[in-house]
């Protein structure tokens, strides 16, 4: 689905992400993780279009997409959902969804969308009307992840959804994301909550200082003790990963 070949890039002259190489596989969730500072948002941004890319490729089902800005990526059929809040806090939850689609010709078929997207989440027909600031931290998380599935896209990239959410709801958008990668839905997340977001994914990657240290089944990166020392309990100090 999305491929990375020795990506560089950052902010101006500062250079953040150092060689960046992984693939991640259709219908598959892969979880981001890495100390602060590693790059992780950064490499979201790179892929997005948000920020430029000095050299490599970034390739999506065998297609070079490098450096396409957010709205091409979008008509590619990848979309983006922030760290934090992203909602309007003083719209409906309708309103908010129809944000998602706003860039689209058919205004006709967002709201076809909205409909079915409203059958994957209940909770957002109930709260339809309702304004997006009085929805608990869980069902704004909701209504991020579906106002981006308005587009019906192929892979979502989706940094650090469990900020600010208590254990419960973390595993109800956990869950969330789940359903929709047994849907078809690719999924790549960076994620601070390591253990609790292997456990739920398929691969895990590592990335260190802005590059890929490693890359396994998620099961793999979590009973590696290498892991287990810098992001499961351990201090990073403690050990020392492969370069």
């Amino acid at each position: 689905m999305l491929e990375l070949r020795d990506l560089y890039g950052g902010y101006g002259r500062i250079t953040i992400l150092n060689g960046v190489s992984f693939r991640v596989e259709p219908g598959t969730i892969t979880t981001v993780i890495g100390p602060n500072g590693a790059g992780k948002s950064t490499l979201f941004k790179a892929v997005f279009g948000l920020l430029d890319i000095q050299s490599g490729e970034v390739l999506l089902e065998g297609r070079n997409v490098t450096r396409r800005t957010p709205r091409q990526m979008i008509a590619d059929g990848v979309t983006y959902v922030p760290q934090g809040r992203n909602v309007v806090p003083q719209l409906s939850v309708y309103h908010n969804l129809e944000l998602g689609g706003i860039t689209a010709p058919d205004q006709a078929k967002v709201r076809q969308r909205i409909d079915e997207v409203m059958d994957q989440f209940p909770m957002l027909r109930e709260f339809r009307d309702r304004k997006a600031i009085e929805l608990s931290g869980g069902q704004q998380k909701q209504l991020e992840v579906a106002r981006a599935l308005l587009l019906d896209p192929k892979l979502i990239l989706i940094d650090e959804p469990s900020i600010g959410l208590s254990p419960n709801l973390v595993q109800e958008v956990f869950r969330t994301l789940q359903r929709l990668r047994d849907r078809g839905v690719t999924i790549l997340m960076v994620e601070q909550n390591a253990k609790a977001a292997l456990a739920m994914s398929d691969y895990g990657l590592v990335l260190e200082l802005g590059q890929t240290r490693m890359h396994d089944k998620a099961d793999q990166l979590l009973a590696d003790p290498r892991v287990g020392q810098l992001f499961l309990g351990g201090h990073v100090e403690d050990a020392e990963l492969p370069a």
